[in-house]
């Protein structure tokens, strides 16, 4: 059963597809009831954006579909629309100018999530024996250059769990704020380092998801999934410190059961995480962009290099696939077989020969 902050996630994104959906086609309907059992609300939220981007630029940028609204578009008209204006939309998105007079960059990652919107659109249309084509299929998905994964080493993780404990390196004003906040920010960092948790699970952790009997905490996965997390003995020192402070603050209202508060003892979100984060990292590993991400990289780092066993580190991860996780950590996986190559020895190590001759070969017994 998800929890109260999951039910509230789940309600906010029902609403913004539902606004969404006002501005779109009425085709549109039919398709996001479609693949309601299929899809995450998430997923279908960021589709209806796309979809509503791709529609504007049609209408206000192709000649062949000034005729029409965004709002008056049919099938027949989605029908027509060729590859090599999906191409033109592709390249469009590059770089251009919204309706609040911004500029936006879309790289292959962003192109590429477009795409399969309307790819799932077509082909869910196509199905239906609505369209007789199906345009995006032909279109290359953009190639996503893989970055290179940010981790931290073990003693960047100790100067910044110290960075937190002490403070130091904080302005003066950050330095008040810490003193209010310092035992939250510790058990949050040793959570991420710890455990691997995502910043969508943490923000979500409730008072009662915590079992100190077991050092396990209940999260809820993408998707609405329950799962068990187990936290080490630093994890559970830092969460029993911060507990002990929790139980004295008063919630406002609708935010009793969240775990981790603001100062206006509200439910923390993911920016104001992200921004904590940020606030420590930039004090002790200035010369590296830190994130919640990387902190969870780090920590699957961590348990691969200790075990070896990429399984466990995609249960633990939540991880579905497991190509996904042995993708991430391939480079970890080429340091490993280095390793293997130096470890298994043929022979015993031959004295070097001297003046450069050649060793002598023991004669036979």
């Amino acid at each position: 059963m998800p929890n109260d902050y999951a039910s509230v996630q789940y309600k906010e994104y029902l609403r913004r597809l539902k606004e969404a959906l006002a501005e779109l086609p009425p085709f549109c309907e039919e398709f996001f009831r479609g693949i309601e059992s299929t899809t995450l609300i998430r997923t279908r939220y960021a589709y209806a954006v796309d979809l509503r981007l791709f529609f504007k630029y049609l209408v206000g940028e192709l000649d062949s579909f000034q005729e029409y609204s965004v709002k008056a578009l049919t099938l027949a008209a989605l029908d027509r629309v060729t590859a090599t204006e999906i191409e033109m939309f592709l390249g469009h998105i590059s770089l251009y100018t919204n309706e609040e007079n911004a500029e936006v960059l879309n790289h292959e990652r962003a192109k590429a999530r477009k795409l399969s919107a309307l790819r799932s659109m077509y082909k869910y249309f196509l199905k239906k024996e609505k369209i007789t084509h199906n345009s995006p299929a032909l279109v290359d998905i953009p190639v996503i250059r893989e970055k290179s994964i940010v981790r931290l080493e073990p003693d960047e993780v100790a100067n910044l769990l110290d960075a937190v404990q002490s403070g130091e390196g904080l302005s003066e004003t950050q330095k008040k704020y810490h003193k209010l906040t310092q035992s939250r920010d510790l058990a949050i960092l040793t959570l991420f380092l710890g455990t691997g948790i995502r910043i969508s699970e943490l923000v979500g952790i409730d008072m009662d998801d915590i079992n100190f009997n077991a050092n396990e905490f209940s999260i809820v996965r993408k998707g609405g999934k329950q799962d068990i997390l187990v936290f080490g003995d630093e994890a559970r020192a830092a969460l029993l410190t911060y507990m002990l402070k929790r139980e004295r603050l008063s919630a406002a209202e609708g935010h009793e059961n969240a775990l981790f508060l603001s100062l206006q003892n509200k439910r923390l979100t993911v920016r104001a995480i992200e921004n904590l984060v940020k606030k420590y990292a930039s004090v002790a590993t200035p010369l590296k962009k830190i994130s919640p991400h990387k902190l969870r990289s780090t920590y699957g780092t961590s348990l691969y290099r200790e075990t070896g066993d990429i399984y466990l580190v995609a249960d633990v991860l939540g991880h579905r696939d497991v190509n996904t996780t042995r993708k991430h950590y391939a480079a970890i996986s080429e340091d490993r077989r280095r390793l293997a190559a130096k470890v298994v020895k043929l022979r015993e190590d031959a004295p070097k020969p001297k003046n450069g001759a050649k060793s002598e070969e023991k004669p036979e017994d």
